[in-house]
């Protein structure tokens, strides 16, 4: 009985240093990126916020980021993207010790058109949201401020399309299918992946 006690204490400890620091970590995190980047987050171009509990940076501008169902990056947002992502990048270095992951992900509203199931149309914004993230992160790493950094972005940098699965609600709970359509890019820490690892091995 005391084994299993001592077992179950050392457990519970280890999850404790693991929160802790992960705690810690996103709160430097944050810090840093709003530090970087409070003077842009409003520009018109950018239309940009940082989700201090997810790490999340979203650029809610729309019509400067692609044409309508098309996957091209607008002129506009390539300046945006040469802007950003260099400074992002030089800002996370001082973290690559803790970053698990950095997700650029891709996320559409729930309609396509009118002359299509949902079903439909949400595998089309499958496809489209897929193609959107690929075009950034393929614009991102071929930037030549970037290239001393792409060993490390091989192995730290997914690209991944949601579709419609996170949509934007108004305050009367209907989808804002503007604000639904966005491109984030998201930090994932160790923390996060060791906590998910040891909850995983007890299931």
């Amino acid at each position: 009985m005391m084994v299993f006690l001592f077992i179950a204490i050392s457990y519970m400890y280890h999850m404790h240093q693991i929160a802790q620091s992960y705690v810690e970590t996103k709160q430097e995190i944050y810090k840093a990126l709003y530090n970087e980047f409070k003077d842009d987050l409003h520009k018109e171009s950018w239309n940009a916020s940082i989700d201090p509990e997810t790490l999340t940076i979203t650029f809610n501008a729309p019509q400067v980021q692609f044409e309508r169902n098309r996957a091209d990056l607008k002129e506009s947002y390539k300046e945006v993207l040469q802007d950003f992502f260099p400074r992002y990048l030089r800002v996370l270095s001082k973290f690559k010790n803790e970053i698990e992951e950095i997700r650029i992900e891709g996320h559409t509203s729930s309609i396509w058109n009118n002359k299509v199931s949902d079903t439909i149309a949400y595998f089309k914004n499958m496809a489209l949201s897929q193609d959107r993230t690929r075009s950034v992160l393929e614009y991102v790493y071929q930037l030549p401020s970037t290239a001393p950094y792409r060993p490390w972005l091989k192995e730290h940098v997914a690209a991944v399309g949601f579709s419609s699965a996170h949509i934007i609600k108004d305050k009367d709970g209907n989808e804002d299918y503007n604000a639904s359509r966005r491109v984030s890019f998201r930090i994932l820490t160790n923390a996060e992946a060791s906590i998910k690892e040891i909850l995983e091995s007890g299931q």
